[in-house]
């Protein structure tokens, strides 16, 4: 029997197929995006009247937008900049000399005290001088022996003369007595240069300072044996006044030196302890070393300096400081000031509660201070808040120091380098 289908569209199935259910129509899935779009844009909307609706309410009770940020401030000034080399130096005595002895004995006296003040030709230091009197004293008897043979070989050949002269001798006996006392005559000197080389020998058992200086520990007492020429010193004197200061500097910045008059020679040279606070003294540069230590690429030079007050002690380490110009009426700003960006450097310039960017090109340095191009003296420029700055931006401006304040002085910088 068969079944005939109550919808004419529908087809009869095979039994025990499972039943299809019908593919649901595209209009209800469009009408369902365009319900949730409705929905997103009024959210927005309401989230926009909500916002506005909160700045009216903070326009309407008086609450102010974010403050401009506060920028310290510096002006830039106009001064007479001072270039310095900078270099850590040794101080080194003009005159170092070790005493050493010149004859074999026993010491027999110490005249100097550890650490003592001598002038030269201050009494050191006796060495038993009895046996180079002794020798002495024998070197005069050969002299004074041979002086007489010698005046008599003279008069003899002056007998020897009258008597050839009557023809009462032959003309040899005269040449023989000549060669005699030509001998008599060298021997004389031969003594003659004994007894100098004794005396000097006697005069080198009392040792005098041959500088004037200071005498360093004892080295010797009396009772010792020395030796001559030996490598061991009897005492060390260091002069002091005055006294020279040996410092290197840069190849690359030898040129600046050189270019100057003299090649540099009386240039300025200051002193700093090693924390840099005090200055010790002031000398001039006397000289510049023969050739440039390749292992370095440093030049050694050397300033003297009076040390009137012994500020300064023999090997010493202090920071030198070499002025090797000055830059006249150059426009400087403290180098915190001045902001990089790539290769281009620039200061925000605080004009009218506003900041603007400025360009400028910086030059030499000297402390804090740097030179600059790009804006005049008495320019406002900002010295912090660089994070908070923008090219006309509002800012509230706090004066700080002023630009160039140690310019000229010679206050130490805070690290050690060469400034060009």
């Amino acid at each position: 029997m068969s079944v005939v289908p109550e919808h004419p569209t529908q087809l009869a199935l095979p039994a025990g197929a499972p039943a299809v259910e019908p593919e649901p129509h595209r209009p209800r899935r469009r009408r369902r995006f365009i319900i949730w779009a409705v929905v997103l844009v009024a959210f927005a909307g309401v989230f926009w009247w909500a916002l506005r609706g909160h700045e009216a309410a903070q326009s309407k009770h008086g609450v102010a937008p974010p403050p401009a940020p506060t920028v310290v401030t510096t002006t830039a000034r106009q001064v007479d900049l001072p270039i310095y080399l900078d270099a850590i130096g040794t101080v080194t005595p003009v005159y170092t000399d070790a005493i050493t002895s010149q004859v074999t004995g026993r010491v027999m006296t110490v005249h100097y005290a550890e650490g003592q003040l001598v002038r030269a030709g201050a009494p050191l230091l006796d060495i038993d001088p009895r046996p180079f009197a002794a020798m002495l004293l024998q070197a005069e008897g050969t002299f004074e022996r041979d002086q007489h043979a010698l005046e008599q070989a003279q008069m003899d050949l002056e007998r020897y003369r009258a008597a050839w002269a009557q023809h009462a001798i032959a003309k040899q006996q005269l040449d023989d007595q000549e060669k005699v006392a030509l001998s008599a005559q060298g021997t004389v000197k031969l003594d003659q240069g004994v007894v100098d080389y004794d005396r000097v020998q006697l005069a080198y058992c009392h040792i005098t300072s041959p500088i004037n200086g200071r005498v360093g520990l004892r080295l010797v007492d009396p009772g010792n044996v020395v030796v001559a020429n030996a490598t061991t010193a009897l005492a060390v004197i260091t002069q002091l006044q005055p006294i020279s200061v040996v410092f290197p500097i840069s190849e690359d910045q030898l040129g600046d030196v050189l270019a100057q008059p003299d090649h540099g020679a009386n240039l300025r040279v200051d002193v700093y302890d090693r924390a840099r606070v005090h200055e010790l003294a002031t000398g001039k540069l006397i000289t510049i070393d023969n050739q440039i230590d390749t292992t370095t690429g440093t030049v050694r030079l050397r300033a003297r300096f009076d040390n009137a007050d012994d500020a300064l002690f023999p090997n010493q380490f202090v920071n030198a400081r070499l002025l090797v110009r000055t830059l006249r009426g150059v426009t400087v700003v403290p180098a915190s000031a001045i902001q990089h960006n790539g290769d281009t450097s620039f200061v925000y310039v605080i004009a009218d509660g506003h900041a603007r960017v400025q360009n400028v090109t910086p030059g030499a340095v000297e402390g804090d201070t740097q030179q600059v191009t790009g804006i005049a003296p008495g320019t406002v420029v900002a010295n912090s808040s660089f994070e908070k700055l923008r090219d006309k931006a509002p800012v509230q401006p706090q004066q700080g120091s002023a630009a160039g304040s140690a310019a000229g002085s010679n206050a130490p910088v805070p690290a050690a380098g060469g400034n060009t």
